[in-house]
């Protein structure tokens, strides 16, 4: 099953460069990998180039949103994996995803990795800070061995979708740029597009480096939050609690439901 990754990448080129290496290593098929790049005057740009890497560019930071739908229009597959560029895949990583796309009656489906990472992922493991001092064999060994279950809910990218669902949401809405709420703002659009299946797959693992790009402090973060409630009425906690069902870690057990109003949820 061959997949298109899209990535967007903003001066952070050594962790591109080892993200790559882990797609390059760790997959069992070969996949179209596409970067927005902005910016790129770190060397991005030429490493592309001299690397015949498949890129859209621009000359400056034109956000998240925008730089993922510019990657999007060169997607020549049938599935879309959206990665941030400071993190690395695990072995085997795309069978676990083909194994589960083939167990779905149809492509109404949002599929996300398990994040591994220092503090603040899904699940908290130290293999190093940077891909400089990355422990690879203590994230493999932990990989095969643990025995978690599948999540319930969406915990964000890196996150896999059918091209259509794609193509009928416009991908990313770009007055969420640079980023903050995106990730909420596209489930909701696919919950509209009766979207049930919102699954983090456990073995499909990922070690992420924490966000590195939006620490550079280069960027000011947009009103997120703000935008999503003023969007659709309630804020991204509520959604992610009430429709996702995916703040407290729940096991997967299926479909989801439409959420049945009550009292306490209008409080």
């Amino acid at each position: 099953m061959k997949i298109s990754i899209i990535i967007p990448t903003y001066n952070n080129l050594n962790y591109l460069k080892f993200f790559l290496s882990s797609v390059k290593n760790n997959s069992v098929y070969n996949h179209q990998v596409i970067l927005h790049i902005n910016d790129g005057s770190d060397g991005t740009l030429n490493f592309a180039k001299e690397n015949d890497l498949l890129f859209t560019y621009t000359q400056k930071n034109i956000g998240l949103c925008s730089s993922l739908n510019k990657a999007a229009n060169l997607v020549e597959t049938d599935y879309i994996l959206y990665a941030h560029d400071d993190m690395f895949l695990c072995k085997n990583w795309d069978l676990y995803l083909e194994s589960e796309i083939k167990k779905l009656p149809n492509n109404l489906f949002y599929l996300t990795g398990t994040n591994v990472s220092v503090n603040n992922g899904l699940i908290n493991l130290d293999c190093g800070s940077s891909p400089e001092n990355f422990n690879e064999a203590k994230f493999n060994k932990f990989c095969e061995k643990d025995s978690s279950k599948d999540l319930q809910g969406s915990h964000w990218a890196p996150h896999l979708i059918h091209k259509d669902l794609w193509n009928n949401i416009d991908g990313f809405s770009e007055e969420f740029n640079p980023g903050d709420g995106s990730d909420p703002d596209f489930c909701m659009k696919l919950w509209r597009q009766n979207v049930r299946i919102f699954k983090t797959i456990s073995k499909f693992k990922v070690y992420h480096f924490s966000s590195i790009t939006t620490r550079k402090g280069r960027i000011k973060l947009n009103n997120g939050t703000k935008t999503f409630t003023l969007k659709y009425g309630f804020n991204p906690r509520f959604f992610r609690k009430y429709y996702l069902k995916g703040n407290n870690l729940n096991v997967y057990n299926g479909p989801l439901n439409e959420p049945k109003m009550n009292f306490r949820m209008f409080i």
